[in-house]
């Protein structure tokens, strides 16, 4: 199999030399155990975040919290799927937490662990933000003045460099 081009002259990686795009072929890097975490905000409206902190996260579709659990982990299985040059990876562990940042913030935190020859960063920005997503679609019934983000990656271990979170992903599932 011929390996990918050179990245291009910008220094983007999806970018061959005659500025196509392309798939960053792996094959010769070392595999590692790899890690990131991503974070996604939601901010509701103070009388929404109210009736939400009233209800225990309840919505009239179900448990706000556990369902965007399951959607964030279900789409970073399927990353892959959803950005075109990210490499299908075996996902050795994910884990969602999501909390009360303030008085009408939802914080929402995904790390991904896996051990290949690439990180799961772009797993862990999707997951956050698919559940990040869920929630505005259980609370958009109430308003739909609930404003997502930023998003970003907090921090990543493995590979070229490492940055952000000391303890990323916990070493918790």
């Amino acid at each position: 199999m011929k390996s990918s081009p050179a990245p291009g002259a910008s220094g983007l990686t999806h970018i061959d030399a005659s500025g196509r795009p392309s798939m960053v072929d792996v094959s010769g890097k070392a595999v590692a155990a790899r890690e990131a975490v991503a974070e996604c905000l939601v901010a509701f409206p103070p009388e929404v975040a109210a009736q939400l902190r009233e209800s225990g996260l309840r919505s009239a579709k179900g448990g706000i919290v556990d369902t965007a659990i399951v959607a964030g982990t279900m789409a970073v299985k399927r990353t892959h799927e959803l950005i075109p040059f990210c490499h299908p990876l075996p996902i050795d562990g994910v884990r969602l937490a999501i909390d009360w940042r303030g008085e009408r913030e939802l914080l929402v935190e995904c790390a991904v662990r896996t051990t290949h020859r690439t990180g799961v960063e772009m797993e862990a920005l999707t997951g956050a933000t698919v559940a990040a997503l869920t929630i505005y679609d259980m609370c958009k019934a109430l308003s739909h003045a609930i404003v997502l983000g930023p998003a970003k990656l907090a921090g990543k271990r493995g590979g070229k460099r490492d940055f952000g979170k000391a303890a990323v992903a916990g070493g918790k599932e």
